[in-house]
């Protein structure tokens, strides 16, 4: 049987790359990384195991059309409009700086305003593929430094077009009017997007119903790569990348309902082809340039670390992120992106830069792929790049709150709350109703200025920063509510808290219990985590489905409750001190119940409820008119707005609230 050499060559790379990745994993270092190098290993300069990279290249594309099609699926229309401004403003900011600083150093050392240019689109893009893989890893696409990134690399993708249009430009070899030929192609590609996106939402909700009245998950799953890989080549024709058609189609698709199954499908497809991919970028480092032209590639390699992540840390304190934000932003984009090889390719083959210097570069590009996943692993621990760039916020007027507003100078007993969305707007609404004061401290400006213009109290602030914890106070607050979708700056926010006023009450939004143990040594009293509330919400609901009574729902969601305690490795804090001394009486509650106009309770007395025989709770107080009574009278009725306290496991304190309120 004849012996295909793709097999032979898949063979090795999947080998070589699992050691690889588990050798780095015991280190604790990123998979992609991992990859990059197992790539450079194996490649045509380094052991020689693959001598031919085109065949695995090809493959790899496909591995980058699948990742951004899946990025796109987790992401719809409105969170791109979400992002708009990033997208405008910060990708400008981003990619014309870029540009104007390259040209400038081109002049300095002599060279020609073409060549400055040039090299400025080179340093100007960096690897999509690369770094959503990584963000998406660490949980941070929806972190304020994510959704800056995001918002910039789409700015690069659509800048590709224009980029490939003006190398010729700059050569000197475009045939007839340059402004001409660079309009008419513009108009095109816009053209065709339009169409693309117009098409497929009309035709493509259509086109899956039809799809899905089949009940067959291949013929599903055809449709969803056949979509994906039809736009992502639709795109091309106009002189797109493929990565930004891919993107483009995970997005309209993620406003069907078919996302999420389109998702589920895809995934493993996309992770597998995706390692292919920077396994082949590993590929392209050659080993013998590092040897002849060191100079050249250790300048190349500062400019996009240093230079490049310089410029995009300033683009985001331009836009007012704090410099946290502004320092992990800058390193999530200093690198060589994936369609520079296309470019500086281009240039080679219009004599603008020499084949050397052609190698010098893309093995620096090589490099700062694979150093970027390392450096966003480790930038977050990093502080030093942040106190830098302080007076530089500053100067840039990107700081958080500086003095609260004179009604909130004085606020006491206060709730602070980071974050306003939808958990925060949520929580906000219940304090002003039960008319507890607040702050909303928030990193996106967008969000601040629509809170304000609603009349909230909500700050920009980085609650990472001391001084933006003692403008609002904490050392006089209630409590510090955590509601963010960074897990790193969750950490420092909560290691801050408790620096500046080690007796608030911190209580955290996380989405893995595996977080417990870091946040509880941190000193987070409370934290909420989704994947548990949402499972036991699943149960209940599904139990409700199958029409099982609603006190054994109550009673199977304890259940899975309290067993759920195993799996926290933190002592538990729900519990009252005065009880959680004693493991006995580990069980038992202490819940309070505010009496209303309407409720059951209201004018009955203590006797007339037959509270403990009916519900097993016991009434061991009253708070009333702000005075705590203990000594609690049988036959005296309640009145309106006492405060009932009850102690009771949590069977029987449920029981004892739904009397209260709806009665027997």
């Amino acid at each position: 049987m004849e012996q295909l050499p793709i097999l032979r060559d898949l063979a090795i790379i999947s080998i070589v790359g699992v050691l690889v990745v588990l050798v780095l994993g015991r280190v604790r270092l990123p998979v992609v990384a991992g990859l990059l190098l197992a790539g450079a290993f194996i490649g045509p300069t380094g052991f020689g195991l693959l001598s031919d990279a085109h065949r695995i290249q090809s493959l790899a594309e496909i591995g980058v059309v699948l990742l951004l099609f899946g990025i796109g699926l987790e992401f719809s229309l409105e969170r791109l409009r979400q992002i708009a401004k990033t997208v405008t403003i910060g990708g400008s900011l981003q990619v014309g700086l870029t540009i104007l600083a390259s040209v400038l150093c081109a002049r300095l050392a002599g060279q020609t305003y073409a060549r400055g240019i040039l090299f400025g689109f080179l340093f100007a893009l960096s690897s999509t593929a690369l770094v959503l893989r990584t963000l998406a890893e660490r949980g941070e696409v929806d972190a304020p430094h994510g959704r800056f990134i995001v918002g910039v690399l789409i700015f690069q993708d659509l800048c590709v077009v224009p980029m490939v249009l003006v190398i010729p430009i700059l050569a000197g070899k475009s045939g007839g009017d340059p402004a001409h030929d660079l309009l008419l192609a513009l108009g095109k590609a816009a053209l065709l997007v339009l169409v693309t996106v117009v098409v497929a939402r009309s035709l493509v909700p259509r086109f899956f119903a039809l799809v899905d009245r089949v009940r067959s998950r291949e013929l599903f799953l055809m449709a969803v790569l056949g979509i994906c890989l039809a736009t992502a080549f639709l795109t091309s024709l106009a002189g797109l990348s493929l990565a930004l058609g891919a993107f483009l189609a995970g997005i309209l698709l993620a406003g069907s309902e078919y996302a999420h199954r389109a998702i589920g499908d895809v995934l493993p497809l996309r992770h597998a082809f995706t390692s292919l991919f920077f396994v082949s970028l590993g590929m392209l480092l050659d080993a013998h340039v590092l040897l002849e032209r060191p100079l050249s590639v250790g300048l190349y390699l500062a400019a996009f670390v240093v230079g490049k992540g310089f410029i995009a840390t300033l683009s985001a304190l331009s836009m007012r992120f704090p410099a946290r934000v502004a320092w992990l932003a800058g390193v999530g984009l200093a690198q060589f992106g994936e369609f520079g090889f296309v470019l500086a390719t281009l240039a080679e083959r219009n004599e603008l830069i020499t084949p050397s210097e052609d190698r010098a570069l893309l093995a620096a590009g090589v490099l700062s792929m694979i150093i970027t996943p390392l450096a966003m692993h480790l930038a977050p621990r990093v502080r030093a790049g942040e106190k830098i760039l302080k007076p530089l916020e500053r100067l840039l007027g990107a700081r958080g709150i500086d003095e609260p507003m004179p009604e909130h100078s004085a606020l006491s007993e206060h709730v602070i709350i980071v974050g306003y969305g939808v958990a925060g707007k949520m929580l906000a609404r219940a304090l002003a109703e039960t008319s507890v004061p607040y702050l909303v401290l928030e990193l996106n400006a967008e969000t601040v200025r629509a809170a304000r213009e609603a009349g909230e109290p909500a700050y920009y602030a980085d609650v990472t920063s001391p001084e933006a914890l003692a403008s609002a106070r904490v050392e006089h607050a209630a409590a510090l509510v955590l509601l963010i979708n960074d897990p790193e700056a969750t950490r420092r926010a909560v290691a801050a808290a408790k620096q500046s006023a080690p007796k608030i009450p911190v209580l955290v939004r996380a989405h893995y219990i595996a977080a417990d143990r870091a946040l509880a040594e941190l000193g987070a009293e409370e934290v909420v985590f989704e994947e548990l509330e949402a499972g036991l919400e699943m149960i209940a609901r599904v139990l409700r489905r199958r029409g099982i009574p609603r006190n054994v729902i109550i009673e199977r969601v304890n259940v899975a409750r309290r067993e759920s305690k195993g799996l926290f490795i933190r002592k538990q804090t729900l519990q009252r001190p005065t009880l959680a001394t004693l493991p006995e009486l580990g069980e038992l509650k202490v819940e309070t119940f505010l009496v209303r106009h309407g409720s059951f309770a209201c004018s009955k007395s203590p006797l007339d409820l037959d509270l403990r025989r009916k519900t097993g709770a016991s009434l061991v107080a009253i708070r009333r008119d702000g005075s705590l009574c203990e000594d609690v009278t049988a036959t005296a009725p309640f009145r309106e707005n006492d405060v009932l306290y009850l102690v009771g496991k949590l069977v029987a304190i449920e029981s004892a609230v739904r009397l209260l309120d709806e009665g027997d």
